[in-house]
């Protein structure tokens, strides 16, 4: 019989390696609980309890072997839960039975959420100062398994331990016979590590970049992904391409293949120019394009974070320069409310939108974890870690890139100065932008009507209108809508370029799309805010869009589930909440002849 155990655990294939998260604030027991699991476990030599102090601990229980990562629970160590979690394929809460669910142990369950570790065991402990009363246990396991389910994490088992009597770590003890679930070894071997980092797209960061004997070798760490000799890569954001001609490890030959994890030098076939900081994918998976994205924050600066304030983002193996352009909500842990904020607080989770000066090669972190995650930095100080999510905003990739390729432009033979001579006025772009019902159909409308009356040559780009014809093969999403705006923003110039005032009237809720536009007209493009607050635009709701938004009928609704971002310096601002109809069509025709008119200051 003994025989046969002995046969059937030689049999057994060992599992993979879990890495272990260990959450919890300082005092509930930690130290104690690794100490009794390595000497129980037979990991740990008798005698030896008191040595362990080690933040990364191995545990080895059956056929599976751990490496326990501690994360200090004193407020100033918080961070150490973001670099512990970065790492970390599960994680093991621990509750303190006399303390139950309090703020900072709820705040340490949030981040846990908020960085992807979904794989989760709770362990309730110092259920011998509890008397072991089962109602107790009760309680906490409902109010720990209601506040985790709130943040998507459903832990597979709630285990009520003792860590310093030992009681249901290896075996389950009849102080609680109670209870009828597994000890908390048993529990943990329940986890499932995360899945390789090689099955998700490739993203190779450009650590360096080395000239070695006439050839160029290009450095960097991969983070997700496989890449062999002969794939073609793409490098965002500079969007340059070129074919992989080695793969080259420090100190051994060269290789075939290479995937996550492992630390490279690729020499490529095309002799590109390539920098340190971008990113390397496969040309049919590459990470998101863009300038402007959502965060979610830890803030750790002693100073309360505001909006306009500038660091150094930090991301894989770039350093940029980035502004807080919005805060927009703070979350509070204790019950998982938000509200909106001028400032956030010493150790508030902050949702943010984040804004830098050029285009960055970055994942939402639901698509890639691996490179989904980021730091800000202020004088090299970390003040914050986070999260990107792209919820709202669009990959503005394909609205940079430029496939057309053997084109020459062909000059006209009418030049500008004679098209307004005819005319007797400049041509331009009159761009209104805002909130759906903030007035802008109205005012273009009865502005071109004016216009018209008095012989300029003028036209409007109607959103609607628009959508009827030249880009009635584009949805709503946030793609979709940066193509709409790029296309318009087009259409509009070769207005101007013409001589007519073109008047356009577009919700453009993205900054990067109406300086494209403004881009595209050269130098003829005048912004118009039109102005009103979101709650008068809902009060007007022409088209019923704001009901169906809040009826969750419309997704990625602006101003309600997507975001509007206002012009920080527009040419003219038109407050349709202050003026009537009238007044607003007077202040534009006042612009107007003062900028279109033979002979106005074009300045």
């Amino acid at each position: 019989m003994a025989a046969r155990r002995r046969e059937s655990r030689a049999a057994r294939t060992p599992r993979a390696p879990l890495r272990l998260l260990l959450a919890g604030p300082a005092g509930y027991g930690k130290s104690t609980l690794v100490g009794r699991l390595l000497r129980e476990s037979g990991t740990l030599a008798e005698g030896k309890l008191a040595a362990v102090e080690a933040s990364r601990l191995r545990l080895k229980s059956g056929d599976r072997d751990y490496l326990l990562i501690d994360a200090p629970g004193d407020h100033e160590l918080l961070t150490n839960i973001a670099t512990g979690a970065t790492e970390s394929d599960a994680a093991l809460l621990l509750i303190d039975a006399s303390e139950g669910m309090r703020g900072e142990l709820r705040r340490h369950a949030f981040l846990l959420s908020l960085l992807g570790l979904k794989e989760t065991v709770v362990a309730i402990n110092k259920m011998d100062l509890a008397g072991y009363d089962e109602a107790r246990f009760s309680a906490l396991e409902a109010e720990s398994r209601a506040y985790l389910a709130r943040l998507d994490v459903n832990p597979r088992h709630v285990v009520p331990i003792s860590a310093t009597e030992g009681v249901n770590l290896t075996a389950l003890g009849k102080e609680t016979s109670w209870y009828g679930g597994p000890t908390l070894l048993a529990a943990l071997a329940e986890l499932e590590p995360a899945p390789p980092a090689a099955n998700l797209p490739l993203r190779l960061p450009v650590e360096d970049v080395h000239k070695l004997g006439g050839r160029r070798l290009i450095a960097g760490r991969i983070e997700s992904g496989r890449l062999a000799v002969g794939d073609r890569l793409l490098f965002s954001p500079s969007n340059k391409s070129a074919r992989v001609k080695s793969i080259e490890v420090p100190g051994a030959a060269e290789k075939r293949e290479a995937e996550a994890g492992e630390s490279v030098g690729l020499t490529l076939e095309e002799p590109i120019f390539v920098e340190r900081g971008e990113v390397a994918s496969h040309e049919a998976s590459p990470p998101v394009e863009t300038n402007v994205f959502r965060a979610r924050l830890l803030w750790l600066a002693a100073a309360p974070l505001k909006a306009e304030a500038r660091f150094t983002l930090k991301l894989l193996a770039a350093a940029v320069p980035v502004e807080v352009q919005e805060i927009e909500r703070v979350v509070d842990p204790a019950d998982l409310s938000s509200a909106k904020a001028e400032a956030a607080e010493r150790y508030a989770i902050t949702d943010v939108i984040l804004r830098a000066r050029a285009l960055l090669a970055l994942d939402d972190f639901s698509a890639n974890p691996r490179t989904g995650r980021f730091v800000l930095t202020d004088s090299e100080r970390p003040v914050a870690g986070g999260t990107i999510s792209m919820q709202g905003y669009p990959d503005q990739r394909e609205l940079v890139t430029v496939r057309s390729t053997n084109v020459l432009e062909v000059p006209h033979g009418v030049g500008h100065r004679q098209r307004e001579a005819r005319a007797g006025h400049r041509g331009g772009v009159l761009w209104l932008t805002g909130l759906s019902g903030a007035g802008k159909s109205t005012l273009a409308m009865e502005v071109e009507q004016r216009l018209f009356a008095k012989g300029f040559n003028c036209y409007v780009l109607d959103g609607d209108n628009v959508r009827r014809g030249l880009n009635s093969n584009l949805g709503f999403g946030a793609d979709d809508r940066a193509e709409n705006i790029r296309r318009v923003g087009e259409v509009a110039a070769l207005f101007a370029d013409a001589g007519f005032v073109c008047i356009t009237a577009f919700i453009s809720p993205y900054r990067s799309d109406r300086e494209r536009a403004r881009r595209a007209a050269q130098g003829r493009f005048h912004e118009i805010y039109v102005r009103a607050p979101l709650a008068l635009c809902e009060s007007r709701d022409p088209k019923g869009l704001y009901r169906r938004a809040r009826a969750g009928e419309i997704k990625d609704f602006t101003g309600v589930s997507a975001p509007y971002e206002a012009p920080t310096e527009p040419e003219l601002v038109v407050d349709t909440s202050r003026g009537s109809v009238r007044e607003c069509v007077e202040e534009i025709m006042s612009y107007i002849e003062r900028r279109f008119a033979s002979g106005a200051d074009e300045s």
